[in-house]
């Protein structure tokens, strides 16, 4: 099939070769002239024989909002458009609005797979119509890994970006869950090779994982960790799960923790604890410290 792909970034260059190696052509655009095969999205669309399929795969929200509403203009009757970004599921309602009143179809696709995806495929999760899925199955085809990992998650505009914000909460769990199973190794002056503990649990455990394999080549690069600082970003999809757990009444302990634990890991100083260690002592007597003790706090109470 004939695609426009929008944002030739660190994914989007990635797919477009995947695709291109699957026999598709892809028109490529982005603001980069190095990376770009025409010099404006006029170039791409007037490339793209009818009906054309444009898939944008620029950052989430107005990038992408504003990235739509021009090929809102340039697009016409029977065309579609493929939001594959980390879009918030709350936009493909809008997204799919406006450009349904040029009838042109809109499909939301969840994309996972990172730097890796050109080797072993991306994850995708759509939501639309079958009609408009049907014009697109192509791509996602070739984009897919050889088994499984494509689903068609639902005919709302939303269903994929909302699997896929799932997703990513539940990514969220995992790695914070090993992060706190290898920062007790590494305390503990017990386990003398904390790197192969993670490496045994690669095969045969019930906590195997892509993640796993992906920390256990990090542990192997540097095996505490100490050219690394200890502070991690969010990429919103985190805080867009709780804040759907919250609308829906559904509990939602584990992620919200590793959300949290990454706002606690952007502070050198806790006000929070100030707080908390000047109460200990209001009601207990307990030592204020001016500095951390090393080691922590060996007598808790």
């Amino acid at each position: 099939m004939d695609l426009g792909l929008v944002g030739l970034g660190k994914m989007g260059g990635n797919m477009r070769t995947r695709l291109r190696d699957a026999g598709h052509t892809v028109v490529g655009y982005d603001r980069n002239p190095d990376v770009a095969d025409v010099d404006s999205l006029e170039a791409m669309v007037e490339q793209l024989p009818s009906p054309k399929v444009v898939w944008v795969m620029v950052p989430s929200g107005d990038p992408t909002r504003e990235t739509i509403r021009q090929l809102a203009e340039l697009l016409g009757e029977g065309d579609l458009v493929v939001d594959g970004g980390n879009s918030k599921w709350t936009d493909d309602q809008v997204n799919a609005d406006l450009l349904a009143e040029r009838g042109i179809g809109f499909v939301d696709c969840g994309v996972s797979g990172g730097v890796w995806g050109l080797k072993n495929g991306y994850a995708l999760m759509c939501g639309g119509s079958d009609e408009d899925v049907a014009k697109v199955q192509p791509a996602f085809d070739a984009l897919k890994p050889d088994e499984g990992g494509f689903v068609h998650a639902g005919k709302k505009p939303g269903a994929g970006h909302f699997a896929k914000m799932v997703h990513n909460g539940i990514e969220y769990a995992m790695m914070q869950s090993y992060a706190e199973g290898w920062e007790l190794l590494e305390k503990v002056d017990l386990v003398d090779n904390v790197t192969e503990v993670f490496d045994s649990w690669r095969s045969g455990t019930v906590i195997r994982s892509w993640l796993l394999d992906l920390l256990v080549a990090a542990l192997e690069e540097d095996g505490h960790l100490d050219k690394i600082a200890g502070y991690a970003e969010d990429s919103g999809e985190g805080r867009w799960t709780v804040e759907a757990a919250i609308d829906n009444a559904v509990p939602m302990h584990v992620i919200a923790a590793s959300l949290f634990a990454r706002f606690t890991s952007r502070q050198d100083d806790s006000p929070a604890m100030k707080a908390v260690a000047a109460m200990r002592n209001q009601f207990g007597g307990h030592a204020v410290h001016t500095e951390p003790p090393v080691g922590g706090d060996a007598n808790p109470g």
